[in-house]
């Protein structure tokens, strides 16, 4: 007689992976609402800055239920820094397009945010290197100067509000920078440490 088996543990087509997927999908979307009325600041715009809020939003969300309801799952792993990074990538990107973001500052987000981000899976089969403790912060930051940004808040408050978009951004940049710097410091010192272990 057949026993029943027991059910994995966490499949890959859990709701945390969905919420991912969903976000990796939704980029495009707001890129085309971003563009799309070439800067005039209509309601298209508006309605693509209150979904990426939203998209980036879910980050934490999935994040956080995954580790709640042990769904955490190597997919997820995976396709989670991939979908911030599509998101983010998205909206410098048409910032840039709209000439509303120099071009060197999204050159340099980006070559960080993809460069550490394929040095972390090119390490990952050799050893885990741990994030700097100021990664989060680096991503909240992101998240509120791409988000002030994108609304067209001059529109409401006057053109002064350019100066704390100018202000949230250069925090950014230079977060992002730092942790950068620091990332690789960790990792080299993990590498140094791992290096008497492997020659014993």
């Amino acid at each position: 007689m057949a026993t029943l088996s027991t059910p994995a543990t966490s499949s890959n087509w859990n709701l945390p992976n969905i919420i991912t997927v969903v976000r990796i999908l939704l980029a495009p979307l707001f890129f085309w609402m971003l563009l799309a009325d070439n800067g005039a600041d209509g309601a298209l715009r508006w309605w693509a800055a209150v979904l990426f809020i939203v998209a980036i939003a879910t980050d934490g969300v999935d994040g956080a239920i995954a580790r709640k309801y042990n769904l955490v799952t190597d997919l997820g792993k995976l396709l989670d820094p991939i979908a911030d990074k599509i998101l983010t990538g998205a909206a410098l990107i048409g910032l840039s397009v709209l000439a509303e973001l120099p071009w060197w500052v999204t050159i340099l987000i980006l070559l960080r945010e993809i460069g550490i981000t394929v040095f972390r899976f090119a390490m990952l089969s050799d050893r885990v290197i741990p994030a700097s403790r100021g990664g989060k912060l680096k991503t909240i930051a992101q998240s509120v100067a791409i988000s002030l940004a994108l609304l067209p808040l001059w529109l409401v408050f006057g053109e002064w509000i350019h100066w704390v978009n100018t202000i949230t951004m250069a925090i950014a940049l230079a977060l992002t920078i730092y942790t950068g710097i620091e990332y690789l410091v960790a990792a080299r010192r993990v590498n140094n440490q791992a290096k008497p272990a492997n020659q014993a």
